[in-house]
Order: C-alpha cells, then sequence, then structure tokens
C-alpha cells in the first residue's frame, strides 16, 4: 500500500470480528514498531501483545483502578458497571499495549524517549491498515496509573502509554477529513518572516 494512501485512509475503527489474528500479521506489525526513530538509539519503547485469555488481566487491572473512585462498589449499579469495564478488553482479539522505559541516561532526553514510543505507535498503526486490519489507539487515565506499571513490570520511570485494539473490520471504514493544512502551517524563509510572526 502506497504510504500516502496509507496514512489518509486509515481511521480509527473499534467494530471488529472475534477472529484471531495470525501470528505472523502481529509480528509483521511488531516488526514496523521497531522501525521507529529514537534519539540515540535508545529503542525506549515496550510491546506487549494480549490474545485470548490474556486480556482478562488488563480487564482485572481496569476493574481494580475503576474501584477507587466508587463510593459504592458493591451496589448492583457499580458491580454492573465494573462488570461492563473487565470486559472492555475483550471488543478486540488483539491488543498491543505500548510503554515507554527511559534508560535513565542523563544524556536522553526523556521527553524524546517519549516521542520514539509516539512514533512507534503510529507505524504500528499504520501497518495495521495496510494488512487490512481496523485498530484504534485507546487511552485515558487508567492508562497512565501505577497499577499499570505493576502489571507490565515497568520501572518507575517506564509509563504504558496506550492500548493498541486491533481486529478485522466489521465494515468499511468512513472516509476522514482534515482542515486544509495551510491553516497550521508557516513558512519561514527569512529574518523578515520571523519578525512578522513574532508580531502575530
Amino acid at each position: 500500500m502506497d504510504i500516502f494512501e496509507a496514512i489518509k485512509a486509515r481511521r480509527s475503527m473499534g467494530l471488529v470480528k472475534d477472529e484471531p489474528v495470525p501470528n505472523d500479521v502481529i509480528e509483521k506489525i511488531l516488526e514496523a514498531g521497531n522501525w521507529a526513530p529514537s534519539h540515540h538509539q535508545t529503542e525506549p519503547w515496550r510491546f506487549y501483545v494480549l490474545t485470548g485469555s490474556g486480556r482478562n488481566l488488563l480487564g482485572g487491572a481496569l476493574v481494580e483502578i475503576a474501584k477507587e473512585n466508587m463510593e459504592s462498589p458493591e451496589s448492583e449499579e457499580s458491580k454492573a458497571k465494573l462488570e461492563k469495564t473487565g470486559g472492555k478488553p475483550l471488543r478486540a482479539p488483539l491488543i498491543i499495549a505500548v510503554a515507554v522505559e527511559p534508560n535513565g541516561n542523563p544524556k536522553v532526553i526523556e521527553i524524546e524517549e517519549y516521542g520514539a514510543a509516539y512514533a512507534a505507535t503510529q507505524n504500528m498503526l499504520l501497518a495495521a491498515h495496510a494488512l487490512g486490519l481496523a485498530g484504534i489507539w485507546r487511552t485515558g487515565k487508567p492508562c497512565y496509573h501505577r497499577s499499570m506499571n505493576e502489571l507490565f513490570g515497568l520501572s518507575h520511570r517506564g509509563k504504558v502509554l496506550g492500548f493498541l485494539y486491533f481486529g478485522y473490520p466489521k465494515k468499511e471504514a468512513p472516509a476522514g477529513k482534515r482542515k486544509d493544512v495551510s491553516g497550521c502551517v508557516t513558512w519561514l524563509g527569512n529574518e523578515n518572516d520571523f519578525e512578522q510572526l513574532r508580531k502575530n
């Protein structure tokens, strides 16, 4: 698939079939993530592949995190919400949890480690799309909770950055749209351009 076609055609799609994703396809997605750029070649990304009953452990962690914000977790209403929360990882046959594990080298700027892991995430989203999968990048407060570090064995410096839910699509993705790129671009060809920019 042409790279420009993949970038423009990829959409966030959470409605997928239960059909398992073959290991060779998963490995291609992971390999794409592993080729992301990183400063000082630190390769700080970590990928955790959740399939089958392995997804239930993520569901359990989400339930425990949700309980912390409930006044009455034993109420019928809360139990129903917790059951729904625990089932969220079962919405897709494949989840790839993406984390960053900065190496602590003082020469490495930590925010750049995050940037590298986010670049790896985009690589995987594009690769999955090119391989015929639908995917969605899920985040939110529970993603960054300390319990996620414990679940995936990350150090105190590490952080889960998102969960990529993948599967074969149940329907065709809708066409995407973006504002014209000119609205977020400033061309700076000389000193006068910078001066005008500061005045604005």
